[in-house]
């Protein structure tokens, strides 16, 4: 009994860790030149240059992977500002962003450094990557459960918590690695990243949580310089 549910729950993981970035809603999108505020300009052009670097660096950078971009608004009332990278069921990368964080934007740069860092996200493989984590988190935790004598209830309570800390205990790194890819596909499309990453100087510190899923914001502007320094 316990394996058979083990082995239920790695599978409901595994479907679900594509997802995992997804919204509880259904996005819509009217065409970006058409996106309802001032900023949609800004907007428009940013994705116009960006998205098609980002195609490129994916292309280089990757054997068999989707680099067909699509950029999305996810215009859902009341979003706070954000952006996210998904993918949809066949396998396309998503960028989303709420419109919150379009008209929050200070400067071109600032939207074009949030592009290339959600773009680097599908192109280091984030969303696999974490999803093999959460899969790793499971069978441990469940092993565990097994061998102190655990219910089938405990064995599923000790996968989920397992495979919850295991996919978050990378995310920090993650997110550093697509800041310093972000910034190479921000630079190389014409904006300035290290204007585009003063956002960071604007959102809350989520300073170094154990187990807090961004690193702090002094240590992603540091990634940026650095990362730009050596273009």
């Amino acid at each position: 009994m316990a394996w058979k549910s083990l082995l239920a729950v790695m599978a409901a993981i595994t479907l679900a860790a594509c997802d995992v970035s997804a919204p509880s809603a259904p996005l819509t999108v009217e065409p970006i030149g058409t996106v309802p505020r001032a900023s949609a300009q800004n907007f428009a052009q940013v994705v116009r240059i960006v998205e098609p670097v980002a195609e490129r660096e994916c292309r280089a950078r990757t054997s068999g992977v989707n680099c067909d971009f699509k950029v999305l608004v996810d215009d859902r009332p009341g979003q706070p500002p954000n952006a996210f990278q998904t993918l949809d069921r066949s396998g396309r990368p998503i960028i989303a962003f709420t419109q919150a964080l379009i008209d929050d934007a200070r400067n071109v740069d600032e939207l074009a450094f949030v592009m290339g860092h959600e773009a680097a996200h599908h192109i280091a493989g984030h969303i696999p990557r974490q999803q093999q984590n959460a899969v790793a988190g499971a069978v441990i935790g469940g092993l565990g459960a097994v061998l102190l004598g655990g219910n089938a209830e405990a064995v599923q309570n000790a996968q989920r918590q397992g495979a919850r800390i295991n996919a978050r205990a990378f995310s920090k790194e993650f997110e550093l690695e697509a800041d310093a890819l972000g910034t190479v596909i921000t630079a190389r499309a014409g904006f300035d990243p290290l204007r585009g990453a003063e956002f960071f100087n604007r959102i809350p510190d989520p300073g170094d949580r154990f187990l807090g899923t961004h690193p702090p914001n002094a240590q992603r502007i540091d990634i940026v310089r650095r990362t730009a320094a050596g273009l």
